[in-house]
């Protein structure tokens, strides 16, 4: 018996080894014919292109990132900063959710400049930074820019190995002009507030000055006139007259009539 199973065995054995190498003959049929067929068409094809989800042979893999599949133009990926047609309005961050902005805003005295689009630009951008690793790719962002200098783009591999590197600033000024700024500012602030406290000064100067009063208006009442005397009651030289009396009527009394008695015939 041990030796009828040991034959059974060997042959299991063998059986294994020749459906292992069909097997393996059979995959590498499959991949070498899709690699002749990948040789063939060595272009790419894009998402975007309308036989793209119809293609069943083709090069499957890219040798990325020298080799990258086109992207569509609408695709929303990185944010970008059009700085020179920038307003500093804050808008973006205000809406942003997930305040991955960051806006220092410098004013200016006068207008400094204008955008592409002809809007009066009188801010200047110190600090304008975007933090790439809280973005949430929502696009509100862009569609609250009023100048349209805040888009996305279709560059979607800016990956690194240091977080830090997914900050990406915007703005072009240097310390050194931000400082002159910010002093010619605080300047004009100051030199602001001084013509409005001596103007103050000088209008409460005026407004102490003795001035000659206005006249009263008081209306004239008409005199009272003189009630009728009696001749007996004259008034003297200097008294004013004296007021009447109101003396009510006497009420007139019915006659009364007696009535006849039967006797009595006159």
């Amino acid at each position: 018996m041990e030796i009828v199973d040991d034959m059974k065995n060997r042959g299991s054995y063998w059986q294994s080894i020749g459906s292992a190498w069909k097997t393996l003959r059979k995959g590498l049929a499959l991949t070498w014919s899709h690699f002749r067929k990948a040789v063939r068409s060595r272009k790419p094809v894009g998402v975007a292109d309308a036989s793209y989800f119809d293609l069943k042979e083709g090069i499957v893999t890219l040798q990325y990132p020298h080799v990258q599949i086109p992207v569509p133009e609408v695709g929303r990926y990185k944010l970008h900063n059009e700085i020179d047609d920038c307003i500093v309005c804050d808008k973006c961050a205000k809406v942003c959710p997930v305040d991955c902005i960051e806006i220092e805003p410098v004013r200016a005295m006068e207008e400094i400049g204008q955008t592409s689009d002809g809007t009066s630009k009188r801010i200047y951008a110190a600090t304008f930074t975007i933090d790439m690793a809280k973005c949430c790719f929502c696009g509100l962002c862009t569609t609250v820019c009023p100048t349209e200098c805040l888009t996305m783009t279709d560059t979607y591999d800016f990956s690194e190995y240091d977080v830090e590197k997914h900050v990406f600033p915007f703005a072009e000024m240097t310390p050194l002009e931000i400082l002159e700024k910010k002093q010619a500012w605080e300047a004009y602030q100051a030199q602001k507030e001084a013509t409005k406290a001596a103007t103050a000064s000088a209008e409460s100067s005026e407004n102490k000055a003795p001035t000659a009063a206005k006249p009263v208006f008081k209306p004239k009442m008409p005199a009272p006139k003189p009630a009728a005397s009696s001749p007996e009651e004259k008034p003297k030289d200097g008294e004013e007259p004296a007021k009447p009396v109101f003396k009510p009527k006497p009420i007139m009394k019915m006659p009364v009539i007696k009535k006849k008695e039967e006797g009595d015939e006159s």
